[in-house]
């Protein structure tokens, strides 16, 4: 580990969705529960008070509204795989949903993206492709880290590599509570990352944490309280849970720990990076350029 490594170059500007409809409609993660509703005040006053922490940091939030017909449409992070061009040009690969409750927030998704001009791709070549889910989906060290297995299906992987020209590095999750890769999986700088893990297959966990020059292993009792499902902007976290080890951990390597209570939006199983999609991952700068595509597999 080097005494200053580099912060993260994405970060900077986020998307999210205001929470008007949020609720739990259906059960689609072990989190939800249809009698464990949200209050919606609450709910409103904890993402506000995210948004400001956020902007606070130095990231710009955009939001876009919450269609009446989508509850989990909040957690924005899913609406796809948000990049810029190496001239800042914005493209966007949308989600392709597993569960067909969420699928009804793909067009207003790409909608948003149109209205700025961005390049619009699907995985794959027709309109159904592989599922793919953005929450399982990472810029970090060249590369973009996918898990593969409760929600995204291995297939995308290869799709998002050659259609992308992007080294894929794929690890396969076997949690049923980390059943997207923001959950068990949170990059800090050039060097750092949180990992837990137990969110995966033996094979996968060994290649994740060899990758990290130097990881915060998490174990299941501290991922639990989705402290890896955070944002980063610098040296600035902002966390809806910091354990005491995990706040010494990044205190010690010059982190700024922002605690926002997520807990009437976790009822949906998701918090902070759920709840926000990075909108300045560069390629050419975040993510190599690989002719061809290339797909890494534990």
């Amino acid at each position: 580990m080097s005494s200053t490594p580099s912060p993260l170059a994405w970060g900077h500007r986020y998307l999210a969705v205001a929470p008007d409809h949020f609720r739990v409609d259906y059960v689609i993660n072990p989190f939800m529960d249809p009698a464990v509703q949200p209050d919606p005040m609450r709910t409103r006053t904890q993402w506000d008070a995210m948004l400001a922490a956020i902007r606070a940091a130095g990231a710009e939030v955009e939001v876009l509204e919450q269609l009446p017909e989508a509850p989990d449409m909040v957690y924005a992070m899913n609406l796809g795989l948000a990049l810029e061009r190496p001239d800042g040009s914005p493209e966007v690969v949308l989600s392709h949903m597993r569960y067909p409750q969420r699928r009804v927030e793909t067009p207003a998704a790409e909608a948003w993206w149109q209205a700025r001009g961005a390049v619009v791709r699907r995985v794959g070549r027709d309109a159904v492709g592989p599922h793919l889910e953005a929450g399982d989906a990472f810029a970090w060290r060249g590369e973009l880290v996918v898990g593969f297995g409760p929600r995204t299906e291995e297939l995308a992987l290869k799709h998002l590599a050659t259609e992308l020209d992007l080294a894929v590095r794929g690890v396969r999750i076997t949690h049923p509570g980390m059943y997207h890769l923001d959950l068990a999986f949170c990059p800090l700088d050039a060097e750092a990352a949180m990992v837990c893990p137990a969110a995966f297959d033996e094979a996968s966990a060994r290649a994740l944490l060899a990758a990290v020059p130097d990881p915060l292993v998490l174990d299941e009792a501290e991922a639990m309280t989705f402290c890896a499902n955070s944002v980063v902007v610098g040296r600035t976290v902002v966390m809806p849970a910091c354990p005491d080890r995990v706040r010494a951990w990044l205190g010690a390597r010059g982190f700024e720990v922002v605690v926002v209570d997520t807990s009437e939006l976790e009822k949906g199983g998701g918090a902070v990076r759920c709840l926000t999609n990075p909108l300045d991952v560069r390629l050419g700068r975040d993510l190599d350029v690989v002719p061809g595509g290339r797909v890494l597999l534990a």
